[in-house]
């Protein structure tokens, strides 16, 4: 059964070049609510612990270093069908292949700095979520 949140953060890159709150004003008119916000900074052991499933991949030490470049701004969102629709909302990992009018062909640098993570199914966005946030963060 699908649930009605899910989670994503603003990457060091679109943090960057100022697409904050253009990005926000996107999903919240794509019909998500913000249940939770903060901006940070991830240290390379967190950012090593937040990609642990993709310790093993060649790419894993470059994007810890990446993630702990800059600020992040994490977010649970909470819509019906949530996941699916804002994995639609992002665009494909690699801008060039994401759909017009995405967040990713929009602000996306490259394949790596690609300004958005979104989580990929219902129990990695909860997973995601508690890492950034306590439950009394929750709005």
């Amino acid at each position: 059964m699908a649930t009605n949140r899910t989670f994503t953060m603003i990457k060091p890159d679109a943090v960057d070049a100022g697409h904050i709150g253009a990005i926000i004003k996107m999903i919240e008119e794509a019909g998500f609510r913000i249940v939770a916000i903060k901006k940070t900074q991830l240290t390379g052991e967190r950012a090593g612990q937040f990609y642990a499933v993709h310790r093993e991949r060649p790419f894993y030490n470059d994007l810890r270093t990446y993630m702990s470049s800059g600020a992040i701004v994490p977010m649970i969102l909470e819509k019906e069908n949530a996941v699916a629709d804002f994995r639609k909302l992002i665009g494909a990992t690699n801008p060039a292949q994401a759909e017009e009018g995405t967040i990713r062909k929009l602000y996306a640098k490259s394949i790596e700095a690609n300004a958005i993570h979104g989580s990929d199914s219902d129990e990695n966005a909860e997973i995601e979520g508690n890492f950034f946030f306590a439950a009394t963060e929750l709005y």
